[in-house]
């Protein structure tokens, strides 16, 4: 077990033109990391959940040691509760400043700094209930930077639909996605919803334009005791084991 909390984590603070202040990223490192060679890298929204709550840099450790899995990093970003909804939500008036510090400063700074590989291929976005919809819109925004969604309980509502709606081919969007299935009332900050009716219709949407969907329903609710579980099937799927 020991090998599994040897975590690398570098601490970054990025200024932005798009924020009001200036966003703090966690960097994890691999097992053997390596500056001449090149990793696949997952960018993650609630950065700090994932890393505490999640435990995704001890979840990656085992699946890079025991189990073979290619190294990759893992990208962190924090967010601050009192701005999540208006950064994360599609209709928040954060939200479009979010995305384009995301995709116009996050991306290229981590690629300057890091050995990571630059084709959508390699990167993979993953957030947790708005989280995860941000993750999706960045997606559609910018389909030649990212081609793979790792989604946890995603809040996909009315204006997601949308715009999904309203998207031509997604052939390129490799998405998986998992929901609670005790999460048929969840109280959010713009209302109550049932998550299992919502990512059930986003499924249906992405899959009939075209998009690759593994998509999961699991016994439990909006909370990280059920995201943490399913972490390892959601990485194994975009990052599956070589042969040891």
């Amino acid at each position: 077990m020991s090998d599994y909390v040897k975590r690398t984590i570098v601490k970054e603070e990025l200024s932005s033109k798009h924020l009001d202040s200036p966003r703090s990223v966690r960097v994890y490192l691999p097992p053997g990391y390596n500056e001449l060679l090149s990793y696949p890298v997952v960018y993650c929204q609630d950065g700090n959940d994932f890393f505490t709550m999640g435990r995704i840099a001890t979840i990656a450790n085992q699946l890079i040691l025991d189990e073979g899995v290619s190294p990759f990093l893992i990208v962190g970003v924090s967010v601050e509760r009192s701005k999540r909804t208006s950064e994360y939500s599609p209709i928040g008036s954060r939200n479009e400043g979010y995305k384009r510090f995301f995709i116009e400063e996050l991306v290229p700074y981590i690629e300057e700094r890091y050995p990571v590989r630059q084709n959508r291929e390699s990167r993979v976005l993953a957030g947790d209930s708005l989280g995860g919809t941000v993750s999706l819109h960045i997606a559609l925004d910018a389909p030649a930077l990212f081609s793979n969604l790792l989604s946890l309980s995603g809040a996909y509502f009315q204006p997601t639909s949308d715009q999904l709606s309203g998207a031509k081919d997604l052939g390129w969007l490799n998405a998986w996605m998992v929901v609670g299935l005790d999460e048929t009332a969840v109280e959010t900050h713009i209302g109550t919803y049932d998550f299992v009716e919502w990512n059930r219709k986003t499924k249906d949407l992405l899959e009939k334009k075209g998009a690759a969907v593994s998509y999961r329903e699991k016994p439990g609710n909006h909370v990280w005791g059920l995201w943490q579980k399913e972490l390892p099937d959601g990485l194994r799927h975009f990052f599956p084991a070589s042969d040891m």
